[in-house]
Parts: structure tokens; sequence; C-alpha cells
């Protein structure tokens, strides 16, 4: 699932407070002791670090990264100010995230929506509103085609278990074809079909035909809380969805400022290489340092946890798993304009396109409209076009599909940056891990399970909102009283 970043005032002064400490490297060769150690300090592992520090546990978080936020991430655009080039948006039923940024004191203002849509699709553009009964979704030839595949969609989500999908009574049959192979047995228009896939690219960073059935109807199943079911609609809806509002000064300013808080307890610059369980808990090795723990929390994706060195192996089950998660591919593009001229045309900033090196965008302006910022996402097929690609290549790409989508201004901006994540050592790809068919069904029982001393953590591991920063939160907030209650 990064727009203004340190653009204000606010967001500039958290900034300056946590650089020093982004920037301090790990004590070398040190070893220390924990009741836990956690691996990653991005919001999944930093939340677990605060419940388990307020339970009076003592903590140590290993970062391999020079700075806290993992997959949210403050982009420097050049100038001394940032634009958010990982994790950005939050929305109803987020009331995890909502919690911590509150609690940190980060608030939120609305994503821009103000106006019309662009639409290109088979060489022609069009515009369309976002208030009607269609919602976020473009009035493209075969959309009633779209919406009878839709509700189907929606009805079989709802009889998914949510963050237990392996146990709904179709797991076995959803499970074993991909959501390209369901969307064409369930429309017949070209125009659904591109819609639908398009609904898996922009929230998975995948192609329809590399992710199972079975998981996407946990992703909409996850979307929503306890009182709240999960929908399509809340995921690619902007005004009550998940990409309602975005934070001020930026996302990074909450893990930042938590990170803060817990201050001397994060080793920056310590990726972890091995973790051996022993007849007292676990050790664990990182580079400059090593720590004893009685017990050990990884928080991170599935395919990037299983680069660590495990003794003894882990069950089958769960190396397995790690094996089959694959991260999306995905990257960020932003331009930055001296005002955001697309509200002067009556746009939202928000387009959709079926050509192009992006394919979706937003406005990500900051909160007074002093500047403009356009996003776009460079996801799966198109960012690996871009393979070997220079910089100047990269931007001349992302220049000329927002030049499409608004206008000649968009060509002619002060400045851009980029963010690629599939390229990103730490990360692998994003937003979020996901299964192909045969997955779920099998291993999935595993994602959560302990292995003896060692927890898991990570926005996949969540019930509610897994791929958000909602539900990097909840998984932290899970695996700490699951900690806890071992200790």
């Amino acid at each position: 699932m990064l727009g203004t970043g340190a653009l204000t005032a606010a967001g500039a002064a958290g900034a300056a407070a946590t650089t020093a400490l982004a920037a301090r490297p790990a004590r070398a060769d040190t070893a220390e002791t924990a009741d836990v150690v956690i691996v990653g300090a991005g919001l999944s592992g930093l939340a677990a670090a605060r419940d388990l520090v307020a339970a009076g546990k003592s903590v140590i978080v290993l970062e391999a990264r020079e700075r806290a936020g993992g997959r949210v991430y403050g982009m420097p655009l050049g100038d001394g100010t940032t634009s958010e080039g990982g994790a950005e948006f939050i929305g109803p039923t987020q009331d995890r995230i909502a919690a911590l940024a509150a609690d940190v004191g980060v608030a939120t203002f609305p994503t821009y929506n103000t106006g019309k849509n662009v639409y290109i699709r088979n060489g022609s553009r069009s515009l369309y509103a976002t208030d009607g009964v269609l919602g976020a979704v473009p009035p493209d030839w075969g959309v009633l085609d779209l919406e009878i595949a839709l509700q189907k969609l929606g009805s079989m989500a709802k009889s998914t278990p949510v963050g237990e999908p392996w146990k709904a009574d179709k797991a076995e049959e959803w499970d074993s074809q991909t959501f390209y192979t369901w969307s064409r047995s369930n429309s017949l228009s070209s125009g659904a079909r591109f819609l639908m896939d398009a609904f898996i690219s922009s929230t998975l960073s995948m192609r329809s035909r590399d992710v199972s059935l079975l998981y996407v109807l946990n992703y909409i199943a996850s979307a929503g809380n306890a009182a709240n079911p999960g929908s399509v609609d809340r995921l690619i809806d902007t005004k009550n969805g998940g990409q309602e509002s975005r934070f001020v000064g930026g996302s990074q300013e909450v893990p930042l400022r938590l990170a803060a808080r817990l201050a001397d307890r994060i080793r920056y610059n310590a990726p972890v290489r091995r973790i051996d369980t022993t007849a007292s808990g676990v050790t664990v090795t990182a580079d400059g340092v090593t720590v004893n723990a009685k017990r050990v929390v990884v928080a991170m994706s599935p395919a990037i946890a299983g680069r660590i060195d495990f003794t003894p192996a882990l069950p089958a089950a769960r190396a397995q798993l790690m094996q089959r998660f694959p991260m999306g591919s995905i990257a960020k593009f932003v331009a930055v304009y001296d005002t955001p001229f697309w509200r002067a045309d009556g746009l939202t900033g928000q387009a959709l396109s079926d050509s192009g090196a992006i394919d979706a965008t937003f406005d990500n302006s900051p909160p007074d409209g002093s500047r403009g910022i356009l996003m776009g996402f460079m996801n799966q097929t198109n960012i690996r076009k871009l393979d070997g690609a220079s910089a100047d290549e990269v931007r001349a790409a992302g220049l000329a599909s927002f030049t499409a989508m608004f206008g000649a201004k968009a060509g002619t901006p002060v400045r851009t940056a980029f963010q690629r994540w599939d390229n990103e050592m730490w990360s692998g790809g994003g937003p979020v891990g996901a299964t192909p068919p045969g997955v779920l069904v099998d291993f999935g029982p595993a994602l959560r399970a302990p292995c003896g001393p060692i927890h898991w953590a990570g926005t996949e591991t969540s019930d509610y909102w897994t791929g958000y920063m909602d539900g990097a939160v909840r998984s932290g907030e899970r695996v700490a009283r699951e900690v806890a209650a071992a200790l």
C-alpha cells in the first residue's frame, strides 16, 4: 500500500529531531541481552517494542537500514524536503494506525479529491466524476458487467474468515485458481476485465495472473474492522476509502517519532544474519552486535525473513511458506510544480491509464496547496520494463505519463524523485507480499504460528488491513500480547 514529507514546519522539525538517531551505526562487536529482541524497525516492530516496553520487558530492536520506518519512507526531493516514497494513506476503519498517529502527535488532512478523475483507455482520454453511483470506478463500456462481478466478489469475501482464509468452505477451490482465471470466467467485456486487472495492480502491484483468488478474497475481507466488514469500495475509494486522508508532514513522521521514544533501544545499520534457538531462548546475530534474549520477534515480510539463517531449521511449513510469498513490483514517481495546476483545470490529480509507465496517480501536494506534487505508481510489468533504465530515462517515462494525463504543463516540473522498491535491498518489493495459488490452504496456518521462541509480525500477518500501515501496527500489537503472555 508519500506526498509531502517534511514540507511543513512540523514535518521538518520532526525529521530533524530524529536524523541523528537514524544515522547512528550499530555499535561494533558488542554482545547484549534483553527479554525480547525485535528484528525490524518498521511500524510492526516499533509497535511491538512500544507495547513490550510498556509491559515492563527489556527490548532491543535490530534494524538493517540507517532509519526507522521500513516501507514507510520520506523520499528526499533534493531541496531539503521529502515526499512519501512508500506507504502513505489512511482511511476509515484503520483504527490502530490512527491511534498511533494521534499518540505521537501526527495529524491528518484530506487527500485532495475535488473535481474529476482522468481515465485513459485504448488511446482515448476522458474525465469522470467520482461522486456518482460508481464511485471510483471509471464509466467504461461493460461497467455493468463489472458491477455484477464485483458483487459476486464481495459476497465471496464476506464468507472468507478474516485472517484465516484457509478455513473458508470453498478455500480449496478458490486457492486453486488465479484472480485472472476467475475474472475471465465471471466477465465478458474487455472494460470489466481491464478494470479488475487494474484493481489488482493498484492494490498489490502484481498481475492478476500471479495472485490466488483466495488471497484477493482475504485482502478484501481484511479492509475493515470487527464492526465493519471489508469491501472492494473501501479498498479502492478515496472518499470513505483507504485513500481518504494523508499525514501532515508525511507518513514517515509516525515511525520516526515512535522510534525517537524508543531511543537507544534501537540499533541501526544492523542487518540480522542468523537466529539460533538455544536452551535458554535465542541468540540473534547481526552486523556488529549479538543479542541473547528469551524471545525474538521477526517483524518483516515472509520473503525477506527467509534470508535469515535459522538454527535449528524452521518447521517445514514455515520455511516453505517463506519461499512462496513474493513481493509486488512497485515504484513511486513524483514531480514537483510551482502550483497544483490541475486543480484549476477541475481535476483531482487522480488518474488511471492502460498505457505508459504510470498506471495510477494522486495529488500529493501539501495541505495548503502552496506547491503541486503529482505522484504516480509504476506497477508490475510497467516498472519491470524499466529494468536497466537510466535515471533520465525513468524521468522521461514518468513525465510522458503525467503529460498524457494532465497536459503539457505536467512535462515541466521543478524537480522529480523516484523510489523503486523491488530494487531496495531490505524490502525486495512492495507494497505487500502476496501468494500465488496453492499457498494459503497448505501453508497459511504457519503465517503467525510461533516456532518455539520465534514469533512473527509484519503487515502480511495481520487479520485486518493486511498490506497497509494499519495492518503493520495491528500485527505489532498482536505479537506483543503473544510474547508478553509467553514470558
